[in-house]
């Protein structure tokens, strides 16, 4: 048997002991007044009163007829301490010989003040929550396997503070992100990620079948082609921040399923679109994001030999103006370059965007050239839509619009490594 088993084996006693003794190890009401931040920035203004706080139990020191436990909540850790003549001896004892580090427990009593100065409670009644069957890692071998991390974020982000603030951090980043855009006049809408073709990029998709109609359809490897239909259909600024899908490679830049902000503003063109993603990312953080950002023609960074060039940028940089034969979705600027722009910063590609094509002539010779990659072999090259096309005979203003690797901008803005790093719960090869 295992460590681990014997282990579990330990507290599966420990759960029935509760259960002979009445308890209910996994109550369904809690009767907290508090967390556990707002009980301790109240302190004084709390004085004698009763308050019930909640929480994992991080450490148990047991010293004579008392003990110290600090349990921690989603704000923070907190000091409880159980003595024998106030919570009663048979009590005492049934919660030292049965809780565990990782347990979940409520405790009622009142704040004071420890010899050394902590802020702690004084239990006088507590009750268990949850009892927990297996230990948490550090107890037994630690969690240093940096994919077993990955695989188990539940326990990456109770072992490890930086790790939930960095994910705090994504959400953060997200919140400001929208608040930008609304505030530009955008609007926020939701498009199919079930699609019954895969547009709006050059990606290879995940086909799925959807029984109740009998069809096949795709997860959407880009919301593009709705929104310029919103774009059609009146809305002049609309933005969408939502996953994606592409069954591609991986590695430190790709996950099979990511989330993608893409906006698209009538009126504007791809340099108007470059100046406002500036902006935008100039409010989210200045050190990064600063000074005028770089624009360096496609051709004068990759060469024609090269598949790669954009890994030795570092500075903020927009690298314009690309062939024509690989933007099948952007506005010619003459017979061999679009419209269109990548940023690149340390080496990521953060955005791709351009001046959208409004002409349908013009989209569906671009189109049918796709049409031509793909019976040579090339899966990622772009399906012709003829829904699209319906659409854009009906009118399109003139517009740009730019795609944003959330995941990507949030690996630059934390000085994380990868986009596992910044996932809560990235694609793994199966053990």
């Amino acid at each position: 048997m295992s460590n681990i088993e014997e282990l579990r084996k330990v507290r599966m006693k420990k759960l029935k002991n509760l259960q002979k003794a009445g308890i209910n190890p996994y109550p369904a009401e809690v009767l907290r007044t508090h967390t556990n931040k707002e009980a301790l920035d109240a302190f004084r203004r709390l004085g004698n009163k009763k308050v019930t706080l909640v929480g994992r139990v991080r450490s148990i020191r047991e010293h004579g007829g008392s003990a110290f436990c600090h349990i921690e909540d989603g704000s923070t850790q907190i000091q409880t301490y159980f003595k024998q003549d106030k919570v009663g001896k048979k009590e005492y004892q049934l919660f030292l010989d049965n809780i565990d580090i990782g347990d979940f427990v409520e405790a009622t009593g009142v704040l004071f003040k420890t010899k050394k100065g902590e802020k702690t409670l004084e239990v006088s009644k507590s009750r268990i929550l949850a009892k927990t069957l297996l230990p948490l890692p550090e107890e037994w071998f630690g969690l240093k396997d940096v994919e077993e991390r990955f695989r188990k974020r539940y326990l990456d982000l109770i072992l490890n503070k930086e790790i939930k603030e960095k994910f705090k951090k994504r959400s953060e980043i997200i919140k400001k992100i929208r608040g930008f855009l609304d505030k530009s006049g955008f609007l926020e809408v939701e498009t199919p990620e079930l699609q019954s073709l895969a547009g709006g990029a050059k990606a290879r998709p995940f086909k799925t079948h959807l029984n109740a109609l009998n069809m096949d359809l795709y997860l959407r490897i880009a919301p593009e082609l709705y929104l310029k239909r919103l774009l059609i259909g009146g809305f002049e600024k609309v933005y969408e921040l939502g996953r994606s899908f592409r069954n591609e490679g991986m590695d430190r830049e790709h996950n099979p399923e990511f989330t993608m902000l893409e906006f698209y503003a009538a009126y504007w063109d791809y340099e108007t679109m470059m100046d406002f993603t500036e902006k935008l990312l100039k409010s989210l953080d200045n050190k990064i994001f600063k000074g005028k950002f770089k624009r360096v023609e496609y051709d004068k960074v990759v060469k024609k030999d090269e598949k790669e060039a954009f890994g030795k940028i570092k500075e903020p940089c927009f690298v314009i103006n690309h062939p024509i034969e690989i933007s099948p979705l952007s506005k010619k600027l003459d017979n061999k370059r679009a419209a269109r722009f990548h940023l690149i910063v340390n080496g990521f590609e953060i955005a791709n965007g351009f001046s959208e094509i409004n002409d349908p002539i013009d989209q569906v010779e671009r189109f049918k050239a796709q049409e031509k990659q793909r019976k040579k072999g090339d899966k990622e090259a772009h399906q012709f839509d003829k829904e699209f096309i319906e659409a854009l005979e009906y009118g399109m203003p003139p517009a740009a619009g730019i795609g944003i690797g959330i995941d990507r901008l949030v690996v630059l803005l934390t000085g994380s490594k990868t986009l596992r790093e910044v996932i809560l719960f990235p694609t793994m090869r199966p053990k």
